[in-house]
């Protein structure tokens, strides 16, 4: 079974470093541009997943055109609760963004969002759930969700979710055991 785990294109949210991870937004122009210019060879007879939000929808349709896809709503990316659509510089001196940052990032909640580890818990049962159906899956989802699969796979690479995270539009092919990354 060939896993193919590719990142959505660039939003306005990515282009403006803001936390963006329950808001349904769309690709942005520079997004769609640059996803025009690649070609993935998959399996013609591969099932598509996507988390269904508009941007994993819109890079599907652009990677791989008019194709029948499935959601898997487990997918989506990690909720930053009142954090969503706001950058660093907006929250620096917030006290709730400063009591989310400290301590364990990965088990802190943002208030009204989800932490890491939920988030984590959720995606890896829905990549399980996937990987039983042995059948050769392009998944189009989220940094966050495809490093949090990358880290529970191949646990012995050590490496944190900001190593797993791939650029926007490119990813990962996971096949026996092994994975290649791919732009």
């Amino acid at each position: 079974m060939k896993l193919y785990l590719i990142r959505h294109g660039k939003t306005f949210a990515s282009e403006q470093h803001l936390y963006c991870g329950s808001s349904d937004i769309p690709l942005s122009e520079n997004g769609i541009k640059e996803l025009q210019q690649k070609h993935y060879n998959v399996p013609k007879d591969a099932q598509f997943v996507t988390s269904g939000m508009l941007r994993t929808n819109q890079t599907l349709h652009y990677l791989f055109g008019d194709v029948k896809y499935a959601v898997e709503t487990d997918l989506r990316e990690i909720d930053f609760g009142i954090f969503e659509l706001k950058s660093y510089e907006q929250l620096k001196d917030d006290g709730q963004y400063q009591q989310w940052l400290s301590g364990d990032n990965f088990e802190n909640v943002p208030p009204k969002g989800e932490s890491g580890a939920q988030m984590t818990k959720r995606v890896v049962t829905a990549i399980e759930k996937l990987l039983k159906t042995n059948t050769d899956t392009v998944v189009i989802a989220h940094g966050g969700v495809i490093a949090a699969v990358m880290a529970h796979l191949f646990p012995q690479e050590n490496k944190n979710i900001y190593q797993w995270q791939p650029k926007q539009g490119c990813g990962y092919l996971v096949e026996a055991g092994r994975y290649t990354y791919i732009e």
